[in-house]
């Protein structure tokens, strides 16, 4: 990096924490502090939800998703906008009738204190690991890339992220978020230009797609009903749908961006509002990463692209059976991109070859054959032959011009930011509200409720940082992250979804099914996907949302139906 991308990566972050600490110092009252006074407008609330769920992880992980695997991982997201109507519809009228602080309040109206100590546990406990994952995600990946300390790069982050939070509450998450999205989306439409403007002359954009779908890059629709892929159409429209309305209609981080609008109105517009653009948004960062996959094709590509596995097997034993394999793959990289550019200038008269297409296919495999075998070696020293997280930083430290590494370094870091801040405002918002003041046996003034509310927050935030410090590298970070979500949603969407619709059933009956039905899905999510880390799992875990719904509810009526049958 140069002093140049050093100074635009060090103003953009300090811009940002000024900026929020002082448009938003001095909350009046605890309100003011956790709901922004209820003044956000609808595309002030759309910005922040989207902000919230777009962390580092999706600007890392993502492209490096599509480039291994191509664009299927979209249709993860296909139930988001059936989900944004049903939030839209059902949740937040209640929620600003109720007049709650917090969504785990209304549990207790609806039915007891310790089915809302239930839900508010579930969600901390998630909420706090997946917080130390948004600061871990971009920590690691630069920490090994750049040679930076990872626990500075922790703290760092932590740090700068607790500065606004704690000073300016809900109100100083969204005002920065505004200007982190519009830093993030900036940065990532300059790459995706630069990845085609790369690209051979031969190779138009059109020419690009279909050399990536010649690589398997483009299959966006599988209809199949296997249970085993992670990503369907039909685990997208039904996992993904019960995920995104436990996400953003019961998790906190969520909740807290659209309890801040102005109206009911204006926060069913910002749902909306992001419902129309996330799917599209997420499509067209799969979609960068797919043009790097191209872009690949003609540029020498790395075995593998974490530096650090790279290093440390090159020191090993295997180092010259890994140097054999590199000799390899870049014989196979010269005839491919020989074959590639020939198929491409036949595309622009209009031949789609289909001998350059099969040799084109054959020689995929072979360079699949070669990193799989390039995995097993990196495995055998210990070290994590996953590198997905790595492709994107790659191309930005190797390609990108000075003045635009920075940037995107930027981007990353500012999206770690936003999500980690929407983390820690709503953990400290449900501490405080949905833990400390509702057992607290004496009558406070807001003003303690703040206090213990920045308190709060500083506390999530040293807990997010250490357990950072202390997290390690399992599965693609994008993917890490839904994973613990899909553990933990499907228990609390099924008591939510209870409290909405089936009024018979009452507390002590929801209480236990949720807490059996917690306990099921670990023990489903232990047996049929956590021993089998390579991806090939019994089960796709976006299916645990469904289940734990299902059986909370399930649970919850045969309890509530024996109890009446005993009375």
């Amino acid at each position: 990096m140069q002093l140049i991308d050093w100074f635009i990566l060090a103003f953009t972050l300090l811009f940002i924490v000024v900026y929020g600490a002082w448009k938003t110092k001095g909350s009046k009252d605890v309100k003011d502090y956790i709901l922004g006074n209820n003044e956000s407008k609808w595309w002030t609330v759309g910005i922040s939800v989207m902000a919230t769920q777009a962390s580092a992880i999706t600007f890392l992980s993502t492209p490096g998703q599509a480039f291994h695997d191509g664009m299927g991982f979209v249709q993860f997201y296909f139930g988001l906008p059936i989900a944004m109507i049903i939030i839209c519809i059902f949740f937040i009228p209640i929620y600003h009738k109720l007049n709650v602080y917090t969504a785990y309040e209304f549990l207790e109206n609806r039915f007891d204190q310790k089915t809302r100590s239930l839900a508010a546990t579930l969600f901390l406990i998630q909420r706090g690991l997946a917080a130390g994952i948004t600061i871990y995600a971009p920590a690691i990946i630069l920490s090994s890339i750049l040679g930076w300390n990872l626990n500075l790069l922790n703290l760092i982050i932590g740090v700068l992220v607790i500065i606004y939070t704690v000073s300016g509450g809900t109100k100083a998450v969204n005002v920065t978020q505004k200007q982190q999205m519009f830093i993030i989306m900036s940065g990532m439409f300059i790459a995706f230009y630069l990845i085609l403007s790369y690209l051979p002359e031969e190779v138009s954009f059109n020419n690009a797609l279909q050399i990536a779908g010649v690589n398997d890059k483009m299959n966006i629709l599988d209809f199949s009903f296997n249970p085993n892929s992670r990503y369907t159409f039909w685990s997208g429209i039904t996992g993904g749908l019960f995920l995104a309305l436990s996400y953003f209609g019961t998790d906190q981080s969520q909740v807290q961006r659209y309890l801040s609008g102005k109206s009911i109105r204006e926060s069913q517009l910002g749902l909306v509002f992001n419902g129309l653009l996330k799917v599209p948004m997420q499509f067209f960062i799969l979609l960068t990463g797919v043009m790097v996959f191209v872009f690949f094709q003609f540029n020498k590509v790395p075995l593998n692209f974490n530096p650090t596995s790279q290093i440390a097997v090159e020191k090993s034993i295997y180092g010259n059976d890994y140097k054999d394999l590199e000799n390899r793959l870049g014989e196979i990289q010269e005839e491919k991109k020989e074959v590639t550019l020939t198929y491409a200038n036949q595309l622009n008269f209009d031949v789609d070859n289909p001998v350059l297409r099969k040799r084109i296919i054959a020689l995929s495999e072979k360079e699949k054959t070669i990193r799989e075998e390039a995995q097993v070696i990196i495995k055998k020293i210990k070290q994590e032959p996953n590198d997905k997280d790595y492709v994107f930083i790659h191309f930005i430290l190797h390609y990108l011009p000075v003045g635009l590494v920075g940037l995107l370094l930027a981007v990353i870091l500012s999206a770690a930011m936003s999500s980690t801040a929407s983390e820690l405002n709503a953990l400290s918002s449900t501490t405080t509200m949905d833990i400390y003041k509702r057992n607290l046996k004496t009558q406070k003034s807001d003003k303690h409720f703040v206090l213990a509310s920045k308190g709060f927050t500083l506390l999530w935030g040293i807990i997010a940082i250490l357990f950072a410090c202390f997290g390690t590298l399992i599965e693609n970070l994008i993917q890490l992250v839904n994973i613990v979500g899909s553990v933990f949603y499907g228990t609390i969407l099924g008591i939510f979804l209870v409290a909405f619709f089936l009024k018979f059933i009452k507390g002590n009956a929801i209480f236990y099914g949720g807490l059996i039905s917690q306990i099921i899905v670990f023990i489903i999510y232990y047996n049929y996907i956590h021993i089998y880390p390579s991806g090939k799992e019994l089960l796709g875990y976006l299916w645990l949302n469904a289940i734990g719904a299902g059986l909370t509810i399930g649970l919850a009526t045969l309890i509530q139906l024996i109890t009446k049958i005993k009375n």
